[in-house]
């Protein structure tokens, strides 16, 4: 795998701009869980083995309509989770490449967990949303606002969330996180949008383009075709993954270990 470092390593020196895409293997060496299959999301949370439940049907959308605590329960432990999380040494390495970088650095993801501007990256497209921000239920106008003073008192026995409930500050009602979850016909993605368009003009004025794809894998390929069509024109993907690395077509590099190892040996080969 030294060669595969090599030319991992002369793709990003010789870079004018750099694309970091990232999935939910991102954060596995921060210590979140990634939720791949029902038994490593069991694993993350041992309730829901006793339960039954499975992710797909948690990340539903009706629960909140239907069984709020049951929904509030499991997403209000997430948020407490993720502002607890500090970021792994590999977002301070893929940050200070982009520093280096004319065409500076952003980043493409389909985690909710705000970890990148936790990290001090200020060009992010959360595709999928965040779980830092809520929207009305019951739409009613009020948009998307921040959920930076809401917290959630949540049962870890019964993983259901204790009254109150986070609220709307516009009409009362019970308030969801601003994330596209499974069958989601509600979410609103003004915010997201927002975002997909300022990177849609950062990558057309980008030249010489490097893409960083870490964590990604084919279940939800989002991240994996945007990492695969930034970098269509140049071959310079790199796709670090562990499980899942393969390069169709020969049009990159392939690293098949975590997110931490990967750019750390890569950053001690650039400033070797």
């Amino acid at each position: 795998m030294r060669d595969e470092y090599r030319r991992a390593a002369e793709v990003l020196h010789s870079a004018d701009a750099l694309l970091v895409c990232a999935g939910a293997g991102m954060g596995v060496d921060s210590g979140l869980p990634d939720f791949r299959g029902d038994e490593g999301f069991w694993r993350a949370y041992p309730p829901y083995a006793r339960l039954g439940l499975r992710f797909v049907e948690l990340a539903d959308p009706d629960h909140f309509a239907d069984d709020p605590e049951l929904a509030w329960g499991f997403y209000g432990h997430r948020l407490a989770l993720y502002r607890a999380t500090l970021p792994h040494g590999g977002f301070d390495i893929l940050r200070a490449w982009g520093e280096t970088k004319p065409g500076g650095v952003a980043v493409f993801t389909s985690n909710v967990d705000g970890q990148f501007q936790r990290a001090g990256f200020a060009d992010v497209a959360e595709v999928h949303g965040s779980i830092h921000h809520l929207q009305c239920l019951a739409h009613c106008g009020a948009g998307i606002w921040p959920a930076d003073d809401v917290v959630v008192d949540v049962d870890t026995t019964t993983m259901r969330a204790r009254p109150p409930l986070p609220s709307c500050p516009h009409c009362g009602g019970l308030a969801r996180p601003n994330i596209l979850m499974f069958g989601d016909g509600d979410w609103l993605g003004d915010r997201s949008q927002a975002q997909l368009d300022a990177y849609t003009a950062w990558l057309r004025a980008a030249r010489s383009l490097a893409v960083v794809e870490l964590g990604a894998g084919l279940a939800v390929p989002t991240v994996r075709r945007q990492a695969e069509l930034a970098s269509a024109a140049g071959g310079t993907l790199v796709r670090i993954n562990p499980r899942e690395p393969q390069v169709r077509h020969g049009r990159g590099v392939s690293l098949p270990v975590g997110a931490l190892e990967a750019l750390t040996a890569l950053d001690a080969l650039l400033n070797s």
